[in-house]
């Protein structure tokens, strides 16, 4: 595994974004880990977190881009800081985008959306923290193609939790791209994460043990993606 991601993992668990017990997903789905961007509140978390996106987004995507676009809320802080990231690692200038729950009905930016306006022939490029189910996209795409003429030229999400999306069968990610035409990518999947923190001591600690291994498996059994 590359180093970059082995250092992800463990600075998410440094963080406490991702933990592991007994948790209830939006989705209804009981599960043995839970991955919550909003844990990252000091500067210098936001900044590392920033460099990890734009470094995955670098490698998959490329910088031929013109716009990071974050669905709100989680994915404002994560847009801006992955362009001031993207700036300070690569040198490239991209503008960030997030739309609002409520329409700002005032003032010079009044609108469905945060920052850059979208414009037509805009490449874009989406961030979320993570993806379950993939239901997310129904909101989102229909807003950002809706705004102007634009591409998508792909989604990073910080982890791939590797689970079956609306249909099923397939992982969420694996049916973004088949529903709406453009790569879907992680920075680190749940396997990744597994293998590295199973029965090894992190901190004084042992975070995947046995036990905590098995009701992974189980999980996956129940909602993996085959």
């Amino acid at each position: 595994m590359e180093q970059y991601k082995q250092e992800f993992i463990e600075f998410m668990v440094d963080c406490q974004a991702l933990k592991f017990g007994d948790f209830t997903l939006k989705s209804g789905r009981k599960s043995p880990f839970f991955m919550n961007a909003g844990a990252y509140v000091t500067g210098s978390q936001l900044m590392k977190l920033g460099e990890y996106y734009a470094k995955a987004i670098h490698d998959k995507y490329g910088d031929d881009f013109d716009v990071l676009f974050g669905p709100a809320y989680k994915g404002i802080p994560i847009s801006v800081v992955t362009a001031i990231a993207f700036s300070k690692l690569y040198g490239k200038e991209v503008r960030y985008c997030s739309d609002r729950k409520e329409e700002k009905d005032h003032g010079a930016d009044k609108g469905s959306f945060l920052g850059s306006k979208l414009k037509d022939g805009d490449r874009v490029v989406m961030i979320e923290d993570v993806t379950t189910s993939g239901k997310s996209m129904e909101e989102t795409v229909p807003k950002v193609k809706g705004a102007a003429d634009v591409t998508i030229v792909g989604l990073m999400v910080s982890l791939n939790r590797m689970e079956v999306g609306l249909g099923g069968v397939k992982s969420a990610l694996d049916e973004i791209k088949e529903n709406y035409g453009f790569d879907a990518n992680a920075i680190v999947t749940m396997a990744e994460v597994t293998e590295h923190l199973y029965n090894k001591e992190y901190k004084g600690q042992v975070l995947i043990n046995d036990e905590l291994k098995a009701a992974i498996d189980k999980y996956y059994e129940a909602y993996g993606a085959k």
